[in-house]
């Protein structure tokens, strides 16, 4: 709708409501006036009941669609002047047309613009609503006290339908207006509105306000059992809890479940510890410090120590990676779990029924599920791939001779931090990316840090350019890619794919049994997350939406206290404050919102930044490179998101999570003491930096002049 419509409508329900206000038309929807005029008013409905009742139901639209006060006398009277039933009709069609009124008024004036402001604080809501959104209002529509015009007014903001909104409104409105007009009948008796809080009437308002819990019980109760409508419930449980997958979701999912003396059996197809020990996190971290003592042993002369020619072992370099996985292995080991008390199976878990699960041809029963089967490097479907023996961040470590030209498609964390790793290592690198830059997801200025430093590390880097096909050449391959407009090749000796990763769900069974999953194929799970069938659960990088080990542990704590004691009390995970950081060098770290995701979600903010080549620790170091960057609403010192590009912005983010989980702002931050001299003192400056841009300046001039007097 066109601004001047919307002003118009505003000046109407302006005037209206002026006017209501100015001629004092409150008076009479007052109880004193109604009761002195009820033998009056009741004449009136014996000489013409429809013009009386068309007339009273005309007004009370125009009191609800106003929001003004009155509505709740109005219920009264209407029980005393048509009775019961009749009463009943009236409010209940009147109310809700007035009702819904409200709502589109406030759809009309106020969503947009509320939404783009407020959109990263309302988007909760907003998929609450769109979920739930019967329930939710139906339950405050029970609750007769509650101010139903502000439900009016704020559901007209969110997403829910208009006739939808109408429906739920009435039914919801129908039990609390039954009594309000069953009390009205009896309106020759009230003096006042305490009147009417009668103990048969106050337990009628208790029974109302749980009643939505009833309800909710009740469609939980009744959608569970339409889930497992065909299974047979075992009589007994061999397990209270299975999880399927031993990586960082898994393993913790089982041990919060031995911590709570629950009998729990994981079962593991692979390797225990998954990929983050075997293929992801460990060995890609030891590579990559193998990497930077390279390269800082090539600038050593810049600290004014001269070194010979450094000579890269790339067989030993690849051998101290397995030398890790084996020292961190006990960690996740069957040894160590089984002393824990969780039962460990080696096998492929096929999932038969909501509390059956089938390994090594043993049928296990048990009165949860977690599926905790994490993901695998995505093998994008480019012509001529299967022509080329390509590594994937799986593979990649069986590596003992350094490749010649190494093809690294893709400019995701993965493929920027193992290009610039293996090109430290003296491993000529082509990294092939479709984006205008890496590192997409972050802003540009982070991206871009990265990427000089990527080329600055000898990383032939060519983005803008998609994949075409792949054909061999020789005893070589040659990658086809179409860049600005033109089709360019390129020669090469091994691929490494790094374009995303594919959640592990085929062979568990669940498609036999309706358990869904997302287009980018990670399993559909609730807030609690759990699948749409009761008691299997989904946790870590097979359920998403955050592919991160840390991610994954996090949602296991849901996972396995939601499976297990779920039925008294159920947790909606919760991912407000959720860092990452891609390791390259310098290292990007983030929490919270980027510029450009304020952006999208048009939420207002400034941002304060301080660059790192101001800090005392960093010019001494040599890592002068990125800055500390944090958003906050502007005037405010809340926290909306902050970035790190530098040396170690993995571990200096951690300030930043600690206070926007805990609440506190820029302002504590800079009255906390930071040891000196520190890389964490950048933490502290950029919140030095909010305060002098946000200085208050009236009492500052004060300020000023005070010290002028005193000076005389």
């Amino acid at each position: 709708m066109k601004l001047s419509k919307k002003l118009l409508l505003l000046i109407i329900i302006a005037a209206l409501i002026g006017a209501y206000f100015a001629f004092d038309l409150g008076q009479y929807l007052s109880l004193d006036y109604i009761t002195s005029q009820r033998d009056a008013l009741q004449q009136r409905v014996a000489d013409n009941p429809l013009v009386t009742g068309l007339s009273f139901f005309l007004i009370y639209v125009a009191v609800t669609g106003l929001s003004v006060p009155g509505a709740a006398v109005l219920t009264l009277l209407a029980g005393a002047m048509f009775g019961l039933w009749f009463g009943l009709l009236l409010v209940s069609f009147a109310s809700s047309i007035g009702a819904t009124l409200a709502f589109l008024a406030s759809r009309i004036i106020l969503r947009d613009s509320v939404q783009r402001r407020f959109g990263d604080s309302l988007r909760t809501i907003n998929k609450g609503v769109e979920r739930d959104g019967p329930f939710y209002l139906f339950g405050l529509r029970l609750v007769p006290l509650f101010p139903f015009f502000v439900i009016n007014l704020v559901m007209g903001l969110t997403p829910m339908k208009t006739l939808r909104f109408y429906w739920v409104s009435q039914l919801g409105m129908l039990p609390g207006t039954f009594v309000y007009v069953n009390a009205g009948t009896q309106l020759g008796q009230i003096d006042s509105l305490s009147g009417i809080v009668s103990p048969s009437l106050i337990g009628s308002f208790v029974l109302l306000a749980i009643f939505p819990l009833i309800a909710r019980s009740v469609m939980n109760l009744i959608k569970r059992r339409r889930a497992l409508k065909g299974y047979k419930r075992p009589a007994r449980f061999d397990q209270n809890m299975v999880v399927i997958g031993a990586g960082s979701g898994g393993l913790v999912t089982a041990y919060i479940a031995a911590a709570t003396k629950a009998k729990v059996t994981l079962i593991e197809k692979h390797k225990m510890g998954g990929d983050c020990l075997n293929t992801g996190c460990v060995p890609s971290k030891t590579l990559i410090k193998s990497a930077h003592i390279a390269h800082n042993a090539r600038q050593s002369d810049r600290f004014g120590i001269t070194t010979e020619k450094v000579n890269v072992d790339f067989r030993a370099v690849m051998e101290r990676i397995q030398t890790a996985i084996k020292t961190i292995e006990p960690h996740d080991s069957i040894e160590r779990y089984t002393d824990l008390g969780v039962s460990c199976i080696t096998g492929e878990a096929k999932i038969l029924d909501p509390w059956r699960v089938e390994v090594n041809g043993e049928i296990l029963t048990t009165r949860n599920i977690v599926i905790a089967t994490g993901a695998r490097p995505f093998v994008p479907p480019i012509d001529g791939i299967d022509q080329v023996p390509y590594h994937t961040s799986d593979t990649i470590w069986n590596l003992r001779e350094a490749p010649g030209t190494l093809l690294v498609l893709g400019g995701g964390p993965i493929g920027c931090e193992l290009s610039q790793a293996f090109s430290r290592l003296d491993v000529p690198v082509i990294q092939v990316d479709r984006s205008a830059r890496v590192l997409p997801r972050e802003d540009e200025d982070a991206a871009l840090i990265v990427q000089q430093s990527l080329e600055d590390s000898g990383v032939d880097l060519r983005t803008n350019a998609k994949a075409v096909r792949f054909e061999q050449d020789g005893d070589r391959y040659r990658l086809f890619y179409e860049q600005d407009g033109d089709t360019h090749s390129l020669v090469f000796d091994t691929l490494l794919l790094a374009v995303g990763r594919k959640a592990n769900t085929e062979s568990l069974g669940l498609e036999a049994l309706g358990i869904e999953c997302n287009p980018n194929g990670t399993v559909t799970v609730d807030e609690t997350l759990q699948t749409r069938m009761p008691g299997i659960y989904a946790c870590g990088d097979v359920a998403g939406p955050y592919q991160f080990t840390h991610a994954a542990a996090h949602q296991a704590w849901y996972a396995s206290v939601n499976g297990l004691f779920g039925t008294f009390k159920s947790f909606k995970v919760d991912y407000r404050v959720l860092p990452w950081t891609t390791f390259t060098d310098p290292e990007v770290a983030r929490v919270g919102l980027s510029e450009q995701e304020a952006d999208e979600q048009g939420i207002a903010y400034e941002v304060t930044r301080y660059g790192l080549d101001d800090l005392d620790r960093a010019i001494a170091e040599g890592h002068t490179a990125g800055f500390v960057k944090v958003l906050t609403p502007p005037g405010k010192d809340r926290i909306l998101g902050a970035t790190i590009v530098g040396a170690h912005a993995g571990e200096l983010i951690t300030e930043f999570v600690s206070a926007m989980k805990h609440g506190y702002g820029l302002n504590k931050i800079l009255g906390t003491i930071h040891v000196y001299p520190t890389l964490s003192e950048a933490n502290k400056f950029a919140a030095g930096n909010w305060k002098k841009a946000n200085a208050p300046e009236r009492a500052l001039r004060f300020l000023e002049k005070f010290h002028s007097w005193r000076r005389g």
